[in-house]
Order: C-alpha cells, then sequence, then structure tokens
C-alpha cells in the first residue's frame, strides 16, 4: 500500500509551497545579502589594489572589454542613460517577478531554484568578504574609465557616489565588486526562464537579459570582465550546492517536527483523566480497584469478601 511504503521510506510528501512562509524567508535572505555587502567594507587601499591587478590580468590575457564599452556608454547618452536605469533597478525588479512567476505557473520546481538563488548569493557574500574590489568607476582617472552613474545622474533617481539613492550613497559598499551578483542573477533567471518558458519570448529574454547585463555591468564601469565571470562561477557552485543544502534542511525540519509531535498531541488529547476516578481504595492497597458497595443491590447475596478490600477478615471455614 502507498501509505505503507511511505512511512517505511520516511518520505515527505511534496507540498505545494505557501507564499507567507516564503516571502519572510525571501525578505531574510535580501536582508542577510544587504547587511553582509555592507559589513565587508574591506580596506580601501587592498581593494584598490585587487581592482588593479584584476584589470591587470585581463589586458595581459586581452579580455579589457570594459574600456571600450565605458568610452561608448559615455560618449552616447541614449545608450548610457539606459544602461545606468538598468544596472539601478532591473535586479531589483526581474529576479523576484522570476520567482514569482515560478512560484505561480511551475510551483513544484520553485523550491530547488529559490534554494539555488540563496545559496549562490551566500557564496557571493564569502567573496565580498574574503577579495574586498575597487570596481573601474573607482579607479584612478589615470585608468580611464568614467563613472557613467556619476555622469548621468542628472537623469535617474540615483546620486553620484554609488548607483543608491541620493543621499544614500553611504549606506551601500562600494567595493563589494568581485563576484558580480548583477550578472549572477541575471544569469539564474536566465535559466529558469528557458528552463521552464515555453514561448519564445520567454526564451529570447533567457538568452538577452543575463547578456545585456554583462554588457552594462561592464559598460557602466561597476565590474571588470572577471567579475561577470565570477558571478557565473558563483551560480554554477550554488547550483551544485543546492541539494545538499536542500537534503540539510529536510532533515532539520523532520527532526523539528519529531521534537514538536509529542507535544502536539498532547495538547490534541486534552486534559488527562483521573485515574482514581470511582475507584475506592482501603489501607495496604497497592492499585485501586473498581468494586461495588456491599449496600448496593446490584452487588447480590453472594458478593464476595473480597470485594471489601485486602483488609477484609477471611470467611470462616
Amino acid at each position: 500500500m502507498p501509505q505503507t511504503e511511505a512511512a517505511h521510506t520516511g518520505a515527505v510528501p511534496a507540498t505545494r509551497p505557501r507564499w507567507w512562509t516564503e516571502l519572510p524567508l525571501i525578505l531574510l535572505v535580501y536582508g542577510c545579502y544587504t547587511a553582509g555587502r555592507l559589513l565587508a567594507r574591506g580596506d580601501v587601499s587592498s581593494a584598490v589594489d585587487h581592482g588593479v591587478a584584476i584589470l591587470g590580468i585581463e589586458k595581459a590575457l586581452y579580455l579589457n572589454a570594459e574600456h571600450p564599452l565605458n568610452r561608448l556608454f559615455t560618449a552616447e547618452p541614449w545608450l548610457g542613460v539606459p544602461a545606468d536605469f538598468w544596472y539601478a533597478s532591473l535586479h531589483y525588479v526581474v529576479t523576484p517577478a522570476v520567482l514569482v512567476w515560478l512560484f505561480r505557473a511551475r510551483a513544484e520546481h520553485y523550491r530547488a531554484a529559490r534554494t539555488w538563488l540563496m545559496t549562490s548569493t551566500f557564496i557571493g557574500l564569502i567573496g565580498f568578504t574574503l577579495l574586498p574590489t575597487c570596481p573601474p568607476r573607482l579607479l584612478a582617472p589615470g585608468h580611464g574609465f568614467v563613472d557613467t552613474m556619476a555622469h548621468y545622474s542628472s537623469y535617474g533617481w540615483w546620486g553620484g557616489e554609488a548607483s543608491a539613492p541620493r543621499g544614500l550613497g553611504g549606506m551601500t559598499n562600494q567595493y563589494a565588486a568581485m563576484p558580480s551578483l548583477h550578472v549572477g542573477w541575471a544569469l539564474f533567471c536566465g535559466v529558469v526562464l528557458w528552463k521552464y518558458g515555453r514561448s519564445r519570448w520567454t526564451r529570447a529574454a533567457a538568452v538577452g537579459y543575463p547578456l545585456l547585463t554583462a554588457i552594462v555591468v561592464m559598460g557602466t564601469a561597476n565590474h571588470y570582465f572577471l567579475d561577470a565571470v565570477a558571478g557565473a562561477a558563483v551560480m554554477g557552485a550554488g547550483l551544485l550546492l543546492a541539494p545538499y543544502v536542500t537534503r540539510a534542511a529536510t532533515a532539520a525540519r523532520l527532526r523539528l517536527a519529531a521534537w514538536a509531535a509529542p507535544l502536539t498531541a498532547a495538547r490534541k488529547a486534552g486534559p488527562a483523566p483521573i485515574v482514581s476516578d470511582g475507584c475506592q481504595t482501603s489501607a495496604g492497597e497497592r492499585i485501586p480497584r473498581q468494586r461495588a458497595s456491599r449496600l448496593d443491590p446490584a452487588a447480590g447475596t453472594d458478593a464476595s469478601p473480597s470485594d471489601a478490600g485486602d483488609g477484609a477478615a477471611a470467611p470462616a471455614r
């Protein structure tokens, strides 16, 4: 029988995720992400050194795509301004939208995708902590980069010092460039849309969104090419680790359920019955026994003297 098999294997029946539990979880992870970025500020001189080293590696490998893109975005406002809006806004909008779409349209795949995203995000926070990196836009002018967000700040809601709203530049860590979670999250959205989408539009968005995001982060001088590569690598690592995280979370949930089961059963059972209710006890009696009184007519005239208790006199012989 299916019920018996499930009981022996310990399998947990799949249930549809509930939005009132998923939403606080997503907000908690995003709060940890934001707090982690703020706490992992690192040393500015070390961050600059890391940025210069990454740029040197790219030049040696002829991977320096940031300079031509940045010059193009700076010279052409019709490219630079939309790119700044893209960088400052879309990862806060598209990623939650894809999660909501998956939750509603492909609920059976939602938990695995959500766990993948969260695991990768925490790996990215480790990267911010261990390798604080100065983005190209904050390097010395001699390196040839222009901060397009500052250059076009009059067009948008962000300030000249960061992609944060005006006056809140100090509330973000500007040296959290490695890895690029803008690219990582965009890649996550692309994979989900490609795998679970059915229309041509979703397939086109699955390819176009990560690709354009990688171009935008370099053209706006917010990330190096290797930052984008690292963002993709972080998502790959998160994808590999997500099944283990899921198993650990399931085991913890089962242990918690086993610990709470007796308490729940006790609450449902109500107050404990009174053991001695309707019983009479006499001296020397170890276990109370239900018995009829001598004066009870229902007991009859042949009632055994033993009904009087262990302390009664033995019958004459």
